[in-house]
């Protein structure tokens, strides 16, 4: 088989592993040059075109939600190191793609495995490509093959899953949440520490949401836990799909705007300064669906609003449904200069979105709107 009839495999094979936050139901991959191709985001909003692919979908886990699994019966594919680095490095040189996004399935030789990703990292950095590398981690893979990974990778990443061992368990016998998972996490963390020249963006992770009974509250403890011991970079959330020849192919696939309202939580909790105990929960531990969780608060908190704009500390202006980090940086600034916000109007040419804001706040102590319950 040749390397384009591969990539349409084990291309589509990775579509499943994320590096970028996309909304449920967009279609990131672009069809329209060649295969393989995903769209990124950077955290400064400019797209980056990535070569997203497996190194091969032989997997001998048996984890129960993936089209991969070693019970799965599909066609089996494998990239050799020099197949793969002369397929990206093609792209690159025809400007389809600026980086590589790497993972791959486990074989019964796992060591194997992880060591043909590095192989593919490290024959590129030889022909002297210098740019954007992603690698996944393998489950269970040793420190020296993680330290040489760290060392030719800009970013790695390691996927949990699930937020509970128990969690964990239900998905897949062959893998241990501790040790295969938590402990490789503790190497990488450490590794970077030692030498920040490892994987210099840090490393990431990715939840499987849905596919077991684990609720939002659970997933949001667990992702504080691994940002403060761990110091992950960003979790990743991937709705379940329950596939066809999968064991979980009869199960219910998670509200689709679950994942969202979960992006949307992690960012309040580490970019907004919200704690996990100001996020509003239902009975069953999960936030809800319907509007948003800033919003959520906000309804849930009327005793703190409405709060007045010119008198507000950043971390209070914040917590305003429609005012983000930027609009509440300026807003500040003008203080600052003894600039005094009168109108909505001054508001918005701010960046805020005054239909959310307008029942929370007040301008020179005047109530703007006021909410209808």
């Amino acid at each position: 088989m040749n390397c384009l009839k591969k990539l349409k495999v084990l291309g589509e094979s990775a579509r499943y592993d994320l590096c970028n936050y996309v909304e449920p139901g967009i279609e990131t991959y672009l069809s329209g040059k060649a295969p393989g191709i995903y769209n990124s985001t950077s955290p400064n909003g400019q797209c980056i075109p990535l070569l997203k692919v497996l190194m091969t979908n032989k997997c001998s886990n048996d984890c129960k939600y993936c089209m991969n699994s070693r019970s799965s019966k599909l066609e089996r594919y494998e990239f050799t190191p020099m197949e793969l680095s002369n397929l990206f490095l093609d792209y690159f040189n025809k400007g389809y793609v600026e980086g590589l996004f790497l993972s791959s399935g486990a074989s019964k030789e796992m060591e194997s495995s992880m060591e043909k990703e590095i192989d593919v990292a490290r024959i590129l950095r030889d022909y002297g490509y210098a740019g954007y590398i992603h690698l996944k981690i393998l489950p269970g893979t040793s420190y020296e093959l993680i330290k040489r990974a760290m060392s030719l990778a800009n970013r790695v990443s390691i996927n949990i899953e699930s937020a509970t061992p128990d969690g964990f368990e239900e998905l897949t016998s062959t893998k241990n949440f501790k040790i295969d998972i938590l402990r490789r996490m503790n190497w990488i963390n450490k590794l970077s520490k030692k030498d920040p020249d490892l994987a210099p963006s840090g490393q990431t992770t990715q939840f499987i949401v849905g596919a077991t009974d684990e609720n939002d509250e659970d997933i949001l403890k667990r992702t504080q836990l691994l940002y403060d011991k761990y110091e992950i970079k960003r979790s990743y959330f991937s709705a379940f799909n329950p596939l066809k020849d999968t064991p979980l192919e009869n199960s219910i696939a998670p509200h689709p705007k679950r994942t969202s309202r979960l992006y949307q939580a992690d960012f309040l909790l580490n970019s907004y300064g919200f704690s996990l105990d100001e996020l509003v929960f239902d009975d069953a531990g999960n936030i809800e669906t319907e509007i948003d969780p800033k919003y959520s608060f906000a309804m849930n908190n009327m005793d703190l609003f409405p709060i007045e704009i010119n008198e507000a500390s950043f971390e209070e202006l914040l917590k305003i449904p429609g005012i983000g980090k930027i609009s509440a940086q300026k807003i500040i600034i003008l203080r600052k200069r003894g600039i005094r916000i009168k109108k909505l109007e001054e508001l918005k040419n701010l960046g805020v979105a005054i239909k959310r804001a307008e029942p929370f706040i007040k301008l020179n102590k005047s109530y703007q709107s006021v909410l209808n319950f």
